[in-house]
């Protein structure tokens, strides 16, 4: 996978090369799928969310270029697998995931790895979390029309956020990077498909 996949294309930090490759994927989907699990491709984990496919988990990692100090907000976490990538990388992963099922899944998937760096939130992830930002690196996993302001407001000086940004049938990958001084830019970084980032937080069973 991770030759092929990701060294072959455009992945060429070798920290995230690294961490893709003792990072077991497999584990995080469901046993009917284990065969498929290091496809170029995305994989469902149900209840209408996916874990995306690994050549996109290591673009939007490489992006927010992570160091071991950094904090992250994670905005849909699923089944945690790229959380557990965000965690090897960097000091502090918070992760907020709205739907109760996949955030016990999420949970269980990293204790059973042992990954201790990592906090996790059942709830909206638009408003990010509030009380432990701000961050260094936000990473969303799910498309919006525009960066959610609480996110905005939470990017410590300094810091990168990446987002898809888009419709339902047209998507952008997209870099923020918020200067010492406070100013935003932003660069485009490819072509994605995600889930809607959907506000609120997720009934139970759902």
């Amino acid at each position: 996978m991770v030759e092929e996949q990701l060294a072959a294309r455009d992945i060429s930090d070798p920290e995230v090369l690294s961490v893709m490759r003792r990072t077991p994927r497999h584990l995080f989907v469901d046993e009917s799928l284990k065969d498929r699990a290091y496809w170029d491709g995305p994989l469902p984990i149900g209840h209408g969310q996916t874990i995306s496919q690994p050549y996109i988990v290591a673009l939007m990692t490489q992006a927010l270029a992570l160091k071991k100090s950094d904090r992250v907000l994670e905005v849909g976490s699923g089944c945690a697998y790229q959380t557990a990538i965000l965690a090897a990388l960097s000091g502090e992963v918070c992760a907020v995931e709205r739907i109760p099922a996949l955030f016990e899944k999420g949970r269980a998937n990293l204790k059973h790895l042992g990954v201790r760096n990592v906090r996790l939130k059942l709830g909206d992830g638009t408003l990010g979390w509030e009380e432990l930002a701000p961050f260094d690196a936000i990473l969303v996993a799910a498309y919006s029309g525009d960066v959610p302001e609480a996110l905005r407001r939470q990017l410590a000086y300094g810091g990168r956020l990446v987002i898809p940004l888009g419709d339902g049938s047209s998507q952008l990958l997209a870099l923020y990077s918020k200067s010492p001084q406070g100013s935003v830019t932003r660069k485009t970084i490819a072509a994605c498909r995600f889930v809607p980032l959907i506000r609120g937080r997720g009934a139970e069973g759902a």
